[in-house]
């Protein structure tokens, strides 16, 4: 007889483990969305829309588009309860390329930019306590306009944020989602605290509401309306965060659902009331002819006097350090998803055998993250926008096809009201907002645009599975 050796099995590589509950996941998503933009786009709203009521009703808005994509992402997720959001839901729906390209678009445009943009107006608003760190004092600038790059003290420290958060997060999901939860609580504790205090003991006037600004956009009303919601969308963005851990998080098919509607109406009432606070404290003239980057700053100023604005000034500091450690746990699983399918780079899916944590794909996200701090801020925002609302769309719009052709799809309950209404109202207004984006803002569409191509290039030529 033959020599029968036992062979010790090989054990089976370290994978992402379900620990995320309702909580974790709704501070994910609100963490996401209560970020850079609500604190730093009622100055540049106020210049180019030039009316209070205009910029509520782009929020408010906003918040209808966005509870719209939330519903559709929900039914998407408990069909694809696995880890990497539009990744996942594009490959099945229109094929591999496209699933690598949002994968590609997601690692520079859907995390690496919004971390920095998050960092940076972290950066600036602590300038209103340490003046050094303005991001109007650069100690180096290269080229001029929407090609500049700027280093100096502001940029340098939104790069050590994103390094220290990047560190954190290679040591396991569950560690980061215990700083999460306590950064998010903050979070509400603060923005809810501004809002309530700023109306009951604050210097502000109503009269600042009826009071317009002198419009910098020459362009159409109606125009002008739709391009701005790139800006409100993006601030609304993180409501397909729960999405990305999707393989992370317990009971998916309630979890989720659960977690992205209650994160977006959580934040659409924080939103409108933000910017009805920053309006009852500033005239819009003022935060317009500023383009200030800081208006809860500024308003906090106002309503408190300076010593006491310099304190509220860095509490919201702390609510952007909230938003980018959500965006550096999140943005890593997407990479991961897609190098366990072989659809990316292979390191991405390289999981610490102790830690359970994709450490290659973090510190990837975490070194672009921090060389894009050298952007200005307005030009990484336009480009982020245009971005993301593209590959949303068409996120959104596979929902259509699943339902066309996929056999036992579980459908929400919520969607079937008017079908296929909801999903095909953010569609057509996304649509739109990419069309006219591109009119008002042609370089930052332009450099989104290209990273599309780039990332069909590098498919096609170095990830492309062989036939």
């Amino acid at each position: 007889m033959p020599n029968l050796q036992m062979q010790t099995p090989k054990p089976n590589p370290p994978g992402l483990v379900r620990q995320l509950g309702f909580f974790s996941a709704t501070a994910l998503v609100i963490s996401n969305m209560v970020g850079m933009v609500i604190f730093t786009s009622t100055g540049f709203m106020a210049a180019a829309l030039g009316s209070a009521s205009l910029i509520l009703a782009c929020w408010t808005v906003g918040a209808v588009f966005a509870l719209a994509g939330a519903l559709s992402y929900s039914e998407l997720g408990i069909n694809f309860p696995s880890s990497g959001g539009e990744y996942v839901y594009l490959t099945r729906a229109y094929g591999p390329e496209w699933g690598f390209m949002t994968g590609w678009v997601s690692f520079f445009a859907g995390f690496s930019a919004p971390i920095a943009a998050a960092a940076l107006a972290f950066a600036d608003y602590l300038s209103h306590i340490f003046p050094v760190l303005h991001q109007d004092q650069p100690l180096l600038k290269l080229g001029s306009g929407a090609f500049s790059l700027q280093v100096g003290a502001g940029q340098l420290t939104a790069a050590a944020l994103i390094a220290a958060f990047t560190a954190l997060n290679c040591f396991g999901v569950g560690r980061t989602a215990k700083v999460q939860n306590v950064l998010t609580s903050s979070k509400l504790v603060i923005v809810i605290g501004f809002i309530v205090l700023g109306f009951a003991s604050g210097n502000g006037h109503w009269s600042h509401f009826s009071e317009p600004a002198v419009r910098t956009s020459t362009g159409p009303l109606a125009t002008v309306f739709l391009v701005e919601m790139l800006w409100v969308m993006l601030g609304y963005s993180g409501w397909n965060a729960a999405t990305y851990v999707a393989e992370e998080v317990r009971r998916p098919e309630r979890t989720l659902p659960a977690a992205l509607a209650a994160g977006t109406a959580i934040v659409a009432v924080l939103y409108v009331g933000l910017n009805v606070v920053f309006i009852y404290a500033t005239p819009l003239a003022v935060m317009g002819s500023k383009l200030e980057l800081a208006p809860g700053a500024i308003s906090a100023v106002n309503l408190f006097g300076p010593s006491i604005g310099g304190v509220w000034a860095g509490l919201m500091a702390l609510c952007l350090i909230s938003t980018v450690n959500a965006e550096v746990t999140v943005g890593p699983r997407v990479y991961y998803a897609m190098a366990k399918n072989r659809a990316f780079f292979a390191a991405a899916a390289r999981v610490h055998p102790r830690f359970h944590t994709p450490v290659v794909a973090i510190v990837s996200q975490g070194l672009c993250a921090m060389l894009m701090t050298a952007t200005p801020f307005p030009d990484l925002v336009n480009y982020i926008a245009m971005s993301l609302t593209l590959f949303t769309v068409l996120s959104v719009a596979s929902l259509l096809v699943f339902r066309h052709r996929q056999p036992g799809w579980q459908r929400l309950p919520a969607l079937n009201f008017a079908y296929p209404l909801i999903p095909a109202l953010y569609i057509l207004v996304g649509t739109a907002m990419v069309i006219f984006g591109l009119k008002e803002h042609p370089w930052a569409s332009l450099s989104a645009f290209a990273t599309v191509g780039a990332g069909a290039l590098v498919y096609r030529f170095g990830v492309r599975p062989a036939a």
